[in-house]
């Protein structure tokens, strides 16, 4: 079931609740109140005219143009490598050029046509993790860790990875390996994939199954155990997803609920807000994102997290219109879930696609401004 509403609602929605969540990021939950009122945040902070995203979802956008490229070159070679390994490896190297040299690089070839955009070379707050990880060029691996880190840094960028797979003959073991492979490129400890795993399975089961969010959740937290059945970690993280669901049930401020899961700055810990936050507000995107990102931790990682749950879950058209307008790329995020919906149009001996391939074989395509 490719539907893509939930794909545009899936990454515009994380984006949303990044933005929101960006501009109290680094605030205690008390200097938040106080500047916002007792609802807190409930409305963008606009710099410059814009809602400006962060990291989170510049890191999520390079994602999808790594999945794309390694399946076009598969469909137009007849060979590719590993998704995760190469592609992704590949594009994040991209992301971290972005990071760390200035607006054009040099024109030479690249791995995602995303460089081309001049907005994605703002610095929002990049995690020190994937800077590190990924100036030792982020080859981490599942059995060769790069570092002991559970930052959420691997988790809040593998949402399209479920997304992209939901309708694909893969079994959806081996697309819970991308995502935690992917996470592992730079967050070498098991707290820092397996929740990477967990986010890709629940989002396949959203977009590919229908599922509900609880249904997706639990299913995961079997699906996920049974593909790492040696991880140290495996009980406390599902100790606290399981506290999540709970939570989610109780009468508790969401503060006061949110406090009991943490703040968000590791991946189990903003996994867990995203789930009690999506689940307590099911039907309701602006409501969930807006608990997502109202405490005192991460706030644009929990709000990025929620958004693509809660996105992909009610899709598009339930994101109201005022978090829509002001939001920093609109039309690049809803053109990159456009593509990742339609996937590779284009084969070694079938049809050609200019456009795609600008994208997805040049990497030369430049949006217009």
């Amino acid at each position: 079931m490719r539907d893509l509403d939930r794909f545009q609602g899936c990454l515009v929605g994380g984006a949303v609740g990044d933005a929101l969540g960006y501009a109290v990021e680094f605030l205690p939950a008390s200097a938040i109140f106080q500047a916002y009122g007792e609802n807190g945040i409930t409305a963008y902070e606009l710099r410059h005219g814009v809602a400006e995203i962060s990291d989170d979802t510049q890191m999520t956008l390079f994602t999808a143009t790594g999945l794309l490229v390694g399946t076009t070159r598969g469909m137009t070679r007849g060979i590719m490598g590993d998704y995760a390994e190469c592609y992704l490896a590949y594009s994040y190297r991209d992301w971290y050029r972005t990071q760390t040299e200035p607006y054009p690089l040099p024109e030479e070839f690249h791995h995602s046509w995303l460089v081309h955009v001049p907005e994605l070379f703002h610095r929002r707050a990049p995690g020190n993790t994937c800077l590190s990880a990924l100036a030792q060029g982020g080859n981490g691996r599942l059995d060769q860790p790069i570092n002991q880190s559970k930052g959420c840094g691997g988790l809040m960028r593998v949402a399209p990875i479920g997304l992209y797979f939901c309708d694909k003959k893969y079994a959806p073991e081996r697309v819970d390996r991308i995502g935690a492979k992917a996470a592992a490129l730079t967050h070498g400890h098991e707290l820092g994939y397996l929740p990477a795993a967990m986010l890709t399975h629940i989002l396949l089961r959203i977009a590919g199954y229908g599922d509900s969010v609880l249904a997706a959740v639990q299913d995961a937290m079997g699906a996920v155990p049974a593909l790492f059945p040696e991880a140290r970690h495996m009980d406390a993280l599902l100790a606290l997803l399981q506290k999540a669901i709970r939570l989610s049930t109780e009468s508790a401020r969401d503060l006061d609920a949110i406090g009991q899961l943490g703040e968000g700055w590791v991946a189990e810990e903003t996994l867990a807000i995203a789930v009690y936050c999506a689940l307590k507000y099911a039907d309701s995107f602006e409501r969930g994102v807006l608990a997502a990102v109202n405490h005192g931790g991460d706030s644009d990682s929990t709000g990025a997290v929620t958004g693509q749950l809660l996105g992909a879950s009610l899709g598009l058209g339930a994101i109201p219109r005022h978090l829509l307008d002001r939001l920093e790329l609109r039309d690049v995020i809803l053109t990159v879930a456009e593509d990742l919906h339609r996937d590779c149009p284009i084969a070694e001996y079938g049809p050609r696609d200019a456009l795609w391939e600008s994208k997805y074989v040049e990497m030369t395509y430049r949006p217009k401004a």
